[in-house]
């Protein structure tokens, strides 16, 4: 039996970035007819229960990615069990990650550290931003996803190889 392997995207409010992410992941890993378990939330719960942006919607759908059905909610401590992975879009992101489980280290990262090109960098908040910004932090989540996508299934491959050998 293989291990499905599971993502929590994080960022401040679960409703630009993360979501993004999610759907992305899902689109993706869809048309690749691989099985991933995703899902996004939020290191703050000043947007919880409201739905993603209006232009992070428009980004998705420019690039033909649909988004699923998402209410912004606040990291809650079983995520740190139930997810391989827990990606921050920031760095701040990571730390407040890290302060809420202290036990789950190894899990917690940093999103665009899954990149050979781009470790470090912080995937902005296209909040504040127009149009162009959240193109933006759609390409740079894009690949970031392609890494992680990489990295999970090349995880997935050496344990079938060791399984079979």
């Amino acid at each position: 039996m293989t291990h499905t392997p599971s993502v929590l995207f994080v960022c401040t409010g679960n409703i630009c970035r993360s979501p993004t992410a999610h759907a992305l992941l899902l689109h993706k890993a869809a048309a690749l007819q691989w099985d991933v378990r995703v899902d996004s939330a939020a290191v703050t719960g000043e947007e919880i229960g409201n739905p993603p942006d209006p232009r992070a919607l428009t980004e998705l759908k420019r690039r033909g990615v649909a988004m699923p059905a998402h209410r912004a909610r606040r990291v809650v401590p079983s995520d740190f069990t139930d997810y391989d992975l827990v990606l921050g879009m920031t760095a701040s992101h990571v730390h407040a990650l890290r302060r809420m489980a202290t036990n789950a280290e190894e899990k917690i990262g940093l999103l665009m550290d899954f990149t050979e090109d781009a470790k470090g960098v912080d995937v902005p908040d296209p909040w504040y931003g127009s149009a162009k910004d959240f193109a933006h932090a759609f390409d740079m989540i894009e690949h970031g996803i392609d890494g992680v996508i990489h990295r999970l299934r090349s995880l997935d491959a050496g344990n079938a190889t060791t399984a079979e050998s």
